[in-house]
């Protein structure tokens, strides 16, 4: 039931669908128009995960650590954060599905893709360092 309900709401936001696995609850989605590419929604009852892979770390460098922590506070759904080998950077955010709605799953996807618009430079530089 929830699988068919999140896959109702990607197809309404406008956004195309490039891998769906019912039985894993994972579907990978991206618009090119909001610069959302290979979103990882994962159906994971009771909640929903929403993962997108920003860039891999070279190096650890704490300048870099600091800014996406400071950048935490401003964003209104979701988070940076760390791959479990501490290299790759995600956006990361997480609801619970049992109540989910159309406004909130829009929010969640909408905060996403403010976040690559108005980051986006210092992300790529991020991706340099």
């Amino acid at each position: 039931m929830y699988f068919l309900n999140v896959e109702k709401y990607i197809l309404d936001i406008g956004y195309h669908i490039k891998y769906k696995n019912r039985e894993e609850g994972i579907f990978v989605i991206e618009n090119e128009a909001d610069g959302v590419h290979n979103l990882i929604i994962g159906v994971a009852t009771p909640v929903l995960i929403f993962e997108q892979y920003l860039f891999t770390l070279k190096e650890d460098n704490m300048e870099v650590f600091k800014a996406l922590l400071m950048k935490n506070r401003d964003i209104i759904h979701g988070a940076f954060a760390l791959t479990e080998d501490g290299q790759r950077v995600i956006f990361r955010y997480t609801l619970q599905i049992h109540r989910l709605d159309f406004n909130e799953f829009e929010a969640a996807i909408n905060s996403l893709s403010l976040l690559l618009n108005e980051y986006s430079d210092q992300l790529i530089t991020f991706s340099k360092t």
